[in-house]
């Protein structure tokens, strides 16, 4: 996905009268890097979850535009990748069955099984590839996260508080994982902690209050 470009226009988000962040307005291009910072409650993962397509503004758009023509919803889904402390795995499946079904739910077809066994060395697991997830701890589950992301080389990849649960090399992981993905396609990453924010090229703050948003 050649020139990829996400654009924000005006963009807003309350809850119960309470409001988030209003008039946002940027654009990252492929490739590119924006780090979103800002206090807890700030609207961080609001905002992320927004660019996703996961939730709602209440005003505004969002836009991609790839070789200057907009980017259709369903296409763009089979090139996201999406990291958060919150997302769900299927522990009741080994890590190799959970990328082969996340796999066949985003493209129809199952990963070939290079793709998955190079997937799951990038993030270290190699070596517990036939083992249930419910038995992973909270730092392998989200190593797994990170091999369900990027998986089929997303043209964006989401992260929500990217190194959460993890160790120095599960942080080292994600570090490689940046770095690649600023090669080719767009990173968004949500953060309070600098050190993960200096990863990016640009950046916005959210002040919170429902403020503008601070370059």
């Amino acid at each position: 996905m050649n020139d990829l470009i996400l654009s924000v226009h005006g963009l807003a988000r309350s809850f119960n009268r309470r409001l988030v962040f209003k008039d946002l307005d940027f654009s990252v291009a492929a490739p590119g890097s924006l780090a979103i910072t800002g206090k807890n409650g700030a609207g961080k993962s609001t905002l992320v979850k927004i660019l996703a397509g996961i939730a709602s503004p209440t005003k505004g758009r969002v836009t991609y535009t790839a070789d200057g023509k907009a980017v259709d919803a369903d296409a763009l889904r089979e090139r996201m990748g999406f990291v958060a402390p919150y997302l769900n795995l299927y522990e009741e499946f080994t890590a190799w069955e959970n990328l082969a079904i996340l796999g066949r739910i985003r493209t129809g077809t199952v990963p070939s099984a290079e793709q998955i066994g190079d997937t799951l060395r990038r993030v270290d697991l190699w070596q517990r590839r036939d083992d249930l997830v419910a038995g992973f701890s909270s730092g392998m589950k989200q190593r797994l996260k990170y091999a369900m992301a990027i998986l089929d080389a997303p043209a964006i990849l989401f992260l929500d508080e990217p190194t959460a649960n993890l160790d120095a090399d599960g942080i080292a992981i994600v570090e490689t994982v940046v770095r690649d993905q600023q090669r080719h396609g767009i990173l968004i990453l949500a953060t309070n902690d600098e050190s993960e924010a200096s990863w990016c090229r640009e950046r916005i703050h959210l002040a919170g209050r429902g403020t503008d948003a601070r370059p």
